[in-house]
């Protein structure tokens, strides 16, 4: 979803569709209700909307990179702990869509001249939903229901420090891909929030 776009985080490239002044016939920009039009300046790329980086946007993908990166670490300790299908599968789809969102961030910062932040880490306040080391440690040694309980619980917390995460973004980001990805964000991670509760009201199958 997602990774398709990354062609266009790096700013390089027009949309598909976009015209771009001076590759074809003149370009006419229509002016403000009452004023008259324009002509395009050559190489200019017209319709699409304002886009500039902010000291938000980056502090956004240099945050949400580490966060990302310790749920997939608990993503993949389903498969050798649980017995639940139902969490299996959840932690699945968390990994199918954080890797990508990784990849696409990464080079969003690389294409801006920003270094890629390196591991997680944990964050001893748990500032985001980030789980702490000792809750890391719980959740390795944790099987069965005991881990699946644990596993929720941490991944909801750490989705909806994501979810805080999105919404600073898309208060103060000024890149449209990047609000975009935030969105996107946001809206899957609320899904998932929804599935990880219904299984923690009722034992997982």
């Amino acid at each position: 979803m997602l990774a398709s776009g990354l062609s266009a985080c790096t700013g390089d490239a027009p949309r598909p569709g976009t015209p771009v002044a001076g590759t074809e016939a003149p370009v006419v920009v229509p002016g403000a209700p009452g004023d008259a039009g324009r002509i395009a300046t050559p190489g200019e790329r017209v319709g699409e909307p304002e886009s500039t980086a902010s000291a938000g946007d980056v502090l956004f993908t240099e945050r949400m990179i580490p966060h990302h990166r310790q749920a997939l670490e608990m993503a993949r300790l389903a498969k050798d702990r649980t017995t639940s299908a139902a969490v299996l599968g959840l932690c699945e789809r968390v990994a199918a869509g954080q890797g990508p969102e990784i990849e696409v961030m990464s080079r969003w910062l690389l294409a801006k001249g920003r270094e890629v932040p390196a591991g997680h880490g944990h964050e001893p306040d748990q500032a985001y939903g980030m789980a702490s080391l000792a809750e890391m440690n719980r959740l390795r040694a944790a099987r069965g229901a005991e881990f699946d309980t644990l596993l929720l619980r941490l991944m909801i917390r750490h989705h909806e420090g994501a979810l805080r995460m999105a919404a600073e973004e898309l208060a103060q980001g000024g890149d449209q891909f990047m609000l975009k990805m935030a969105g996107d964000i946001a809206s899957g991670q609320r899904a998932e929030i929804v599935r990880m509760r219904k299984l923690l009201d009722g034992p997982p199958s």
